[in-house]
């Protein structure tokens, strides 16, 4: 019998206290919640199966679910100032276990206080463990001469170089390169994480990420600093940065219930439903089909009507799904997309887990306020008027001409 699959968890520990942020794990960078911003590297990451937000928080709660993240309820003890992270991954790392009947073969700790780690950082340490390192650790070169302040009471100031001679100034390039543990992204083995209860064990990967991303919030001062460079370093990573182009995605799924139609229903005396659709819009999908971007409808509803639309557009269609997420997920795992190269369209709260899962959630111009929030753009057209249709000209081209095609 084939071994399973290695399993990977990605524990979020975000409680509600905070003495130097009140309220941080909810406050907002680029637009997005910093406990969603994690969620979302981790959604986005591809070796990771399950994320697990573990908080005291209701709220925090409600914000982690809402980026579709599974959530834990800490417990009083492990909730307080001197909680430890460690404890907190205990807690749900045993937690999980108990609802898959098996040990996370990997388990992740990741920090809401880091928030431009990406997916690509999430998966560099879980890929370092499941190449056989027992621990890794996100970390950023670093060249600056470190001092400590040796002052004790009277005692005045007195500086010591500690990863330098201070009589000997050596160039950059002729000092051996150090690294600056980033504080963002923790792996380790399941089984020997839950023995030493310590993230660092037997042999620790060290995974280089960009130094010009690392920054931690632990202050006003360092939320203020966020806010003021997510526009220039979310991106491709966050919420709220910009339209795609040609080249940034490699598959289309759109929901269909207020992205494709304009959300009404009429009912006639049978019971059968209509819905207006607009010819833009299909123009669009065709034009996506015919450049070889792979497309699908993913919609809750089970209506012969998404049927019969997407057989007219002859394109792929999942409908009556509970979890559109898992679904999409399965979907990118079948076709052999990235999910963080997926532009995924919706318009209402049911789309919000994809939106977290997807690299370019769009919102159509009539969306629910909490889904235009989510989004990393908003069509100008609403949904069932032509909002497809724009979105094909952002990948296409206004002429709807792919730079594939002659």
């Amino acid at each position: 019998m084939r071994d399973p699959a290695p399993r990977v968890l990605a524990v979020i520990p975000a409680r509600g206290g905070s003495k130097g942020v009140p309220g941080k794990n909810l406050a907002e960078v680029g637009g997005v919640p910093l406990v969603a911003r994690a969620v979302h590297a981790c959604r986005t990451a591809r070796l990771v199966s399950e994320v697990l937000v573990s908080t005291d928080d209701p709220a925090i709660a409600e914000a982690a679910r809402a980026a579709g993240a599974t959530t834990v309820e800490r417990p009083a003890p492990l909730s307080g100032d001197t909680a430890t992270s460690e404890a907190a991954v205990l807690h749900a790392l045993d937690t999980d276990e108990a609802r898959h009947g098996r040990l996370a073969d990997v388990v992740l700790l990741v920090q809401c206080t880091s928030p431009f780690l990406t997916a690509d950082d999430v998966d560099g340490v879980t890929a370092a463990v499941l190449e056989g390192a027992d621990t890794a650790v996100t970390a950023a070169p670093f060249h600056g001469f470190l001092w400590r302040d040796l002052a004790t009471g009277a005692t005045p100031s007195s500086g010591h170089g500690v990863n330098h001679d201070a009589a000997h100034r050596p160039r950059r390039q002729d000092r051996p390169e150090d690294l600056l543990e980033t504080g963002a992204a923790y792996a380790m083995r399941g089984d020997g994480f839950r023995a030493v209860r310590h993230r660092f064990f037997g042999r620790t990967a060290l995974v280089r990420t960009d130094p010009a991303r690392v920054l931690e919030i632990d202050d006003p001062h360092d939320l203020a600093r966020a806010r003021a460079l997510a526009p220039l370093l979310d991106r491709n990573e966050a919420p709220g940065a910009r339209r795609p182009g040609p080249g940034d995605v490699d598959a289309v799924v759109l929901d269909f219930d207020g992205t494709q139609t304009d959300d009404t229903v009429q009912i006639d005396a049978e019971g059968r439903e209509r819905v207006s659709v607009h010819r833009g819009d299909g123009l669009g999908i065709a034009a996506l089909r015919d450049a070889g971007i792979p497309l699908l409808i993913l919609s809750t509803e089970q209506n012969p009507v998404v049927t019969a639309r997407a057989r007219k557009l002859r394109i792929p269609v999942l409908h009556g799904v509970d979890r559109k997420d898992e679904a999409l997920k399965q979907w990118c795992d079948e076709q052999g997309v990235d999910p963080a190269r997926v532009l995924y369209a919706g318009n209402d709260a049911n789309d919000l887990p994809c939106f977290a899962l997807a690299g370019w959630p769009v919102a159509v111009a009539s969306a629910h306020e909490p889904v235009r929030r989510a989004a990393r753009a908003v069509t100008t057209a609403p949904g069932g008027r032509g909002a497809v249709r724009e979105i094909a000209s952002w990948l296409l081209g206004p002429d709807l001409k792919s730079p594939h095609r002659p």
